[in-house]
C-alpha cells in the first residue's frame, strides 16, 4: 500500500514539475509522445514583398480584418514612450490611424483579435481586457484576463485563444471570455515558453516565441510544434536599417487574399513572406 502510495506522490509530483502555470489544467495530449520525437522542421521561407512599417509603433498585435490591417501598440507611462493603442496601419505609408487610445498610467496594450464583429484586446500586467465593437470602436465591456499576464491573441472558428508567455495557451468562449481548455505548447524538448504574438492560419496557430526569431507553426490538436520558421534574416536587416529595432513580434494573415504579413516591434518594414 505504501509503495502504491509513494509512485501516486511521485507521478504527481513529476506532473507538477512539467505545468510551469499550476493554476491552470492544461491539456497535454502532446507530451507523453513530443520527447521522444525529433526536433521540429525548419519551414522554409521567401520574402515577396516590402511594406513601410511605423517604427513609432512597439508591436503588440497585427490582424486583417476586412481587408484592413489592425495594428496595436504596447507603451506606459514610467517607462516607454510608445502608444498604449491600435489602429489601422496603412500599407502605403506606414502609419497606423488610432481608434482606441488607453491611459498609459494604467495599461499597457497587448494583442488583438477579431470575432464575430467585435474586437477583444488584452493588457499586459493589468488584468483585463476590453471588448469593442468592430465596425464604431465603442467599448462594449472588460473582462478579467485568466491569467497573471496577457500576450498574444487570436481565435478559430469558436473560440478566442490567448497566451500569455508561459506555454499555455487559453481557448477562450467568446461570450463569457471563460477558459475552455488549455492547451500546452511543446517540442521534442518538453513545454515550449515565451508564446508571444499569435495568427491562426489554415487551421494551425502561429506563434512568435518572444526574444527569439522564431515563428512556431503549433498543431492545435496537440499542442506540438510541427514546425519553426527562422526569420533570422529579417531581424538582422531590420536592425542594420534601424538602429534600435528590437524583436520579432507581429504575425497577420489575409485568407482572402493568401497575404502572410511578419515584423517586429519598431521595424521599419511589414514583410510579407510565403511559407512551404
Amino acid at each position: 500500500m505504501k509503495k502504491v502510495l509513494f509512485a501516486a506522490i511521485v507521478l504527481l509530483t513529476a506532473l507538477a514539475a512539467c505545468n510551469d502555470n499550476p493554476d491552470a489544467g492544461a491539456n497535454n495530449a502532446g507530451d507523453s509522445n513530443n520527447n521522444a520525437n525529433a526536433a521540429p522542421p525548419a519551414i522554409q521561407y521567401a520574402v515577396v514583398n516590402k511594406y513601410p512599417h511605423d517604427t513609432a509603433y512597439f508591436t503588440e498585435g497585427l490582424e486583417f480584418y476586412k481587408g484592413q490591417l489592425f495594428e496595436s501598440s504596447g507603451g506606459n507611462a514610467d517607462e516607454s514612450p510608445y502608444p498604449s493603442e491600435f489602429g489601422i496601419a496603412d500599407l502605403k505609408t506606414g502609419k497606423a490611424t488610432p481608434k482606441v487610445k488607453l491611459d498609459k498610467t494604467k495599461y499597457f496594450g497587448e494583442g488583438i483579435t477579431f470575432f464575430n464583429d467585435k474586437l477583444y484586446h488584452l493588457t499586459w500586467t493589468s488584468g483585463v481586457g476590453f471588448v469593442y465593437d468592430a465596425n464604431t470602436f465603442k467599448l462594449i465591456r472588460e473582462f478579467k484576463i485568466p491569467a497573471k499576464e496577457g500576450w498574444g491573441l487570436t481565435h478559430d472558428s469558436t473560440h478566442l485563444i490567448m497566451s500569455d508567455g508561459s506555454s499555455n495557451l487559453y481557448y477562450l468562449t467568446p461570450d463569457s471570455l471563460k477558459v475552455a481548455n488549455i492547451l500546452r505548447v511543446t517540442d521534442n524538448n518538453g513545454p515550449v515558453t515565451n508564446i508571444n504574438e499569435l495568427e491562426y492560419v489554415n487551421g494551425y496557430i502561429y506563434a512568435n516565441q518572444w526574444e527569439t526569431t522564431y515563428i512556431l507553426k503549433i498543431d492545435p490538436n496537440t499542442g506540438s510544434v510541427i514546425g519553426k520558421i527562422n526569420l533570422d534574416n529579417l531581424q538582422k536587416e531590420a536592425a542594420a536599417l534601424r538602429p534600435g529595432a528590437d524583436v520579432l513580434n507581429g504575425i497577420a494573415y489575409n485568407k482572402e487574399t493568401n497575404q502572410l504579413l511578419v515584423t517586429g516591434k519598431r521595424w521599419p518594414y511589414l514583410y510579407e513572406i510565403k511559407v512551404q
